[in-house]
């Protein structure tokens, strides 16, 4: 399979945008700041705000993953020209990182937007505590209608421990999210056959169906980054992060984002761009993985009641739970299984395995007085948890 979709599945960017309820947008440093002067594009960025507004007004959630900082930051402590050693790129994204944040407040706060800054590294993404942590945050925060703007936390990533571009990092906070668009908005339009600044035939690509090798091939004749690039990310990391989202769940769009207004541009059809399928839904997505791809560490046994709600689609409570096993943490796979040991779910546990056993059988309200704290009401949230058969009858 050649990984083009046909005409008969076309699914357009305004479409795509449409549909989409939590969206992530990627903003490269060429589109944020002047590559002659360093400078913020103050106006561009106001468009850009407003863009945002249209989407909450729409009943969107936005996040934003935004490159810039080290440039902004260069610029003020008069680095010179030229590839900066580790520690520099630290110094500068540490004061870079100050103005940026507050020409995202500036600009949102004029349409009545609140403001949030998490700085993430590679390790808040794959150590499995950090990345529950992460994740809690930036839904708290959608939830109580802000605009989180993510960048990597530049000032203490070392070149081993960082994402080295936010093309990757934006895929990870979709996932993080379960967003269901992602759009990385570059100096490019889009995925093309071959370099569209060396090869004249090269042709627009506008729909990917599948991630195959031949797709890959075009990333690679693309080239690493075009001209105009001042980031570190070229065709080939975006495509590494399209296999992060559309696993996950989220269509991914890459676009041409130096025009102002770049997401009214896609949302109205004005501008073009490539769109990736999702292999499935957020949320069948990461039911999958809860239930193939994790190794369970414990168990709950569960009474007939719960049993009960969970086939109702409901969150598992610890007034259900009846016994816990084995030795687990917070954020882990456990199996949940009725009174006579038949499996009936898989999910990640809201407590560790010490927890779990003090709080088992009580209502909600009594977790603080068992704990000394006030944890989740749910031993494991609904949307953590996936049935994996119903229990036998008679």
């Amino acid at each position: 399979m050649s990984g083009l979709a046909s005409a008969a599945q076309a699914l357009t960017p305004a479409k795509v945008l449409g549909l989409a309820r939590r969206v992530v947008v990627k903003i490269g440093s060429s589109l944020l700041v002047d590559r002659a002067t360093n400078r913020l594009r103050a106006d561009w960025l106001k468009a850009l705000a407003e863009d945002v507004a249209a989407l909450r007004a729409e009943g969107k959630e936005v996040v934003l993953v935004s490159s810039g900082a080290i440039a902004l930051g260069r610029r003020r402590l008069a680095v010179p020209t030229g590839v900066l050693k580790l520690e520099e790129s630290q110094a500068a994204a540490a004061v870079g990182q100050i103005q940026l944040a507050h020409a995202y407040q500036s600009v949102l706060e004029g349409f009545s937007l609140t403001v949030a800054q998490i700085l993430l590294t590679l390790s808040d993404t794959e150590e499995r505590r950090r990345y529950l942590n992460a994740r809690a945050t930036l839904r708290t925060l959608l939830g109580l209608g802000a605009v989180p703007v993510v960048n990597e936390n530049d000032t203490v990533a070392t070149n081993e421990i960082r994402f080295g571009d936010n093309d990757r990092l934006a895929a990870r906070v979709a996932q993080m999210i379960s967003a269901d668009c992602l759009i990385l908005f570059s100096d490019i339009d889009g995925l093309y056959t071959g370099d569209p600044n060396r090869d004249a035939g090269a042709a627009h690509v506008p729909l990917v169906a599948h991630l195959t090798p031949e797709i890959e091939a075009m990333a690679a004749a693309a080239g690493a980054k075009t001209a105009q690039a001042m980031g570190s990310g070229g065709m080939a990391t975006k495509l590494l992060a399209a296999r992060i989202a559309v696993g996950a769940g989220a269509h991914m769009l890459i676009a041409d984002g130096r025009p102002e207004h770049p997401v009214r541009r896609l949302a109205t059809g004005e501008a073009r761009a490539t769109v990736f399928l999702a292999e499935a839904s957020p949320r069948t997505a990461r039911k999958a993985w809860i239930a193939g791809s994790l190794s369970p560490l414990g168990s709950f046994a569960i009474d007939d009641g719960a049993v009960a709600a969970l086939k109702r689609g409901m969150s598992l409570l610890p007034a259900g739970v009846k016994a816990v096993e084995g030795l687990f943490q917070r954020g882990d796979a456990v199996r949940v299984c009725d009174l006579e040991g038949r499996e009936i779910a898989r999910g990640l546990s809201a407590y560790g395995s010490e927890d779990a056993a003090l709080i088992k059988g009580r209502k909600s309200g009594e977790i603080e007085d068992a704990l000394g704290y006030r944890g989740r009401d749910e031993m494991i949230h609904r949307d953590d948890l996936v049935l994996t058969q119903r229990p036998e009858t008679g």
